[in-house]
Parts: C-alpha cells; structure tokens; sequence
C-alpha cells in the first residue's frame, strides 16, 4: 500500500483531546489500526495506545482521537464513580465502571453477563454536534438507557508558551511544584480560571459548563440518529457558578437507568433518584481537574537541559 496519510497524522504529536477526521477507505482504515495494535504490541505506542482510531462507514473518513486533558478523564470519572456510589448505596448491585473509547458507561453485571446501563461523555471546547452525536450513538447504537454529557469550553489562553529549561530534573519538578501550589491560591479568588505564571495562560477562564440527558423514546432508533437533550443544566457562566437549581438527578436518573428492570421488585424502588449532583462534589473535582490539566502543561513546556 502507498504511503498513508492516515498514518502519518496518527503517529504526529497532537494536542490533547484532538478530533481529526480524515478521508480514508475501510482498507486504508484497517491497515493503518493494525499498524498501530502491532505497534503497541512492541511498546512501540505511548501509554493506553493513544492515539484511538475509528471509522465512519457512512461519511467514508477515519476519526483519530488524541489523548485526553486531565480536565476531560478526571470529570468523566468522576461522575461515573459519584452515579455508580449513589446507587449501590439505594440498592446492593452489580453496577460497575467501564470504559468505552475514551469516554465512560456504567455497566450492570449478573454473573459473566454484562449490560451496558449509562453511557458518559465529556468534550472539553468540543463542537457541541460532536458531543451530541457521541452520546447519541450510545444510546441508540448501544442502547444504553440514558446518556450524560458534559460540555465545557475553556477561554483563550492567548500566545503560546516559550519552552522554559531547567538544570535538573530535580529543578524542574521544583518549579512544577510551586506552580501546582500557585494555581491553588488562585482559585481562591478566581474559582474558574484563568490560572496564570510566568505571565502565561496555562489555564483559561471556564466560559461554559453544561451537563445534559439523552433518552431516546423509541426503541428501535437508528444509530445514526441525533437526539436533543431531555434534560439541560448550565453549571458554570463566564467564570461563575450558576448551577443553584441543578436537580441532584438532573431531573432524570433513577435507579431503573442503572440496574435492569427484572432484578428489581415494585415500581418504587425502580423510580428512586440517584442524587449523585451537588456543588461540593462538582466544584472539588472540577477545580482539582484545572490544575492538573495547567501543570501537565506547565512540564510540557519545560525541559532539562
């Protein structure tokens, strides 16, 4: 086969949380993913075989999926752990975690048998179709029962760093240290960002968090089908808080969502909120997950000389 672009693009350094679409045939497609399985098999491939790749048989293009910022898989896992916490404690189960691509879904096991429950995305400054369009899939072409997103978009963080150089590994981990301890006192005036050192942007201001539900009403839905949202949340405004009438179930997760019908006995307990939403939890994770995210590019800006 000639030289594939594909496969130039998925082995160059991309941003974190990229999504590229690029015109390729299946054949084209498939060469390329085992490349990359026969790559990661040699250790070839950096940790948790980023990047992923997938196709789309009915717009003819691979998608090449960039790992993602801390920001991204540490509230994509929280809010798995918050749901999967929240219903074990209504109801002794089976529910558990799992991944699917880079995003997560609660599973429900019954013995070896596994059934996919919720499905979870995160898109971090994600166009928000291909957020919708994620989390349709799962609920149409998986059929989970329910899709939560979360969409956020971060503000500018203006000019790009110049590369600072260190003496010693010991001195950068240093000066990433009193960064970490810097963005932490900066929360405390400014919650969402910016986070700011050395006159840089490491973290912009948080201009929009929205959580939202999907539920399809008909079972037989196409999985290419773009569902609208059944339930929609702003949790954070241009910098601030605003989520103060944000149901703790977002007005829609039961326990029924979670656990299949025939394990549970009376419509009561099927219908229970899984209260798993508060402001506390929500704003704990969040800020911990900005400055992670500024320090991972804080040291991607740094090298020992």
């Amino acid at each position: 086969m000639a030289q594939s672009d594909l496969l130039e693009i998925v082995r160059r350094p991309l941003s974190p949380d990229t999504r590229l679409e690029v015109s390729a045939s299946r054949e084209e497609y498939q060469h390329v993913d085992e490349i990359l399985e026969r790559d990661g098999a040699k250790g070839l491939t950096i940790v948790h075989m980023y990047p992923q790749l997938w196709y789309d048989s009915v717009k003819g293009v691979a998608i090449v999926v960039a790992p993602r910022t801390p920001l991204h898989s540490r509230m994509d896992g929280a809010k798995s752990r918050a749901i999967s916490a929240k219903t074990q404690s209504i109801n002794q189960t089976g529910i558990r975690l799992t991944t699917r691509a880079w995003d997560g879904a609660l599973q429900y096991r019954d013995g070896s048998r596994l059934t996919l429950m919720v499905a979870v995305e995160v898109g971090v400054s994600q166009s928000y179709r291909s957020l919708q369009a994620a989390v349709s899939w799962s609920v149409c072409a998986l059929r989970c029962r329910l899709g939560l997103a979360m969409s956020i978009s971060e503000g500018n963080r203006g000019e790009t760093p110049h590369m600072r150089y260190y003496a010693s590994i010991e001195e950068a981990e240093a000066a990433a240290q009193e960064s970490e301890n810097d963005f932490q006192r900066q929360l405390l005036q400014h919650p969402y960002g910016p986070l700011e050192r050395y006159g840089v942007i490491w973290f912009g201001k948080v201009r929009q968090v929205i959580l939202e539900t999907y539920r399809s009403e008909d079972d037989n839905c196409l999985p290419e089908t773009l569902l609208v949202p059944s339930q929609s949340f702003t949790v954070v405004e241009n910098g601030e808080y605003v989520g103060h009438s944000v149901s703790p179930n977002l007005r829609e997760l039961v326990l029924k969502d979670c656990v299949p019908s025939h394990l549970m006995s009376g419509r009561d307990i099927q219908t229970t909120p899984v209260n798993f939403f508060d402001r506390e939890w929500f704003e704990g994770e969040f800020r911990a997950s900005m400055v992670s995210t500024a320090i991972v590019r804080v040291r991607d800006y740094g090298r020992v000389r």
